[in-house]
């Protein structure tokens, strides 16, 4: 057994399952989240606890059962607390800024870029060189995360650029003089 997949999922109060065939909806204070799962996997919904099973141990379903668990799981902790990733942007000029739904980011290109908020995602600026966003599914929340990290990643040499705030960025040496002859 997958040691994932066979974890119960506890569900906590005020949140509301429904499965319909292979599609699950999850319904709590944040929002809603609806996916569906593989057709070999199936839930047991026990008053607040959640069991995943799979058909047989092939490596296909062991893989898919721990998947399965684990994308559940983030659909009720989605639903309940909800998801964040930190953006930390460095170098002279570089700045962030929200102009109403929209993050306009001045990352010294001749142009500024912009990402809007969404159905199911926000965006918060609450200072200059950092950006925060927050919603109910994982992906999502990853996704534009890794899409605004991309408009100017990190460099090696000063630092400079968007970068998660947890991430440690390796740095290297520049050119040193010439040597001399």
């Amino acid at each position: 057994m997958s040691r994932i997949g066979r974890m119960p999922i506890q569900v906590p109060a005020g949140v509301e399952l429904k499965m319909e065939g292979q599609t699950l909806t999850v319904k709590g204070p944040k929002g809603t989240v609806t996916r569906t799962l593989h057709d070999g996997i199936a839930l047991n919904i026990e008053g607040n606890i959640i069991h995943v099973t799979r058909p047989n141990d092939e490596p296909q379903w062991r893989a898919l059962h721990g998947l399965s668990r684990t994308l559940v799981n983030n659909m009720v902790t989605g639903v309940t607390t909800g998801f964040k990733k930190e953006l930390e942007i460095n170098g002279v000029g570089y700045r962030a800024a929200k102009e109403g739904k929209k993050l306009v980011l001045n990352l010294g290109y001749s142009h500024n870029i912009t990402f809007e908020d969404t159905a199911t995602l926000t965006i918060e600026v609450p200072a200059p060189n950092k950006v925060i966003v927050n919603g109910i599914d994982k992906q999502e929340v990853g996704q534009l995360a890794a899409n605004i990290r991309g408009t100017r990643p990190p460099e090696p040499y000063k630092g400079k650029g968007v970068k998660y705030v947890d991430e440690v960025i390796r740095r290297k040496e520049g050119k040193t003089g010439k040597s001399g002859k």
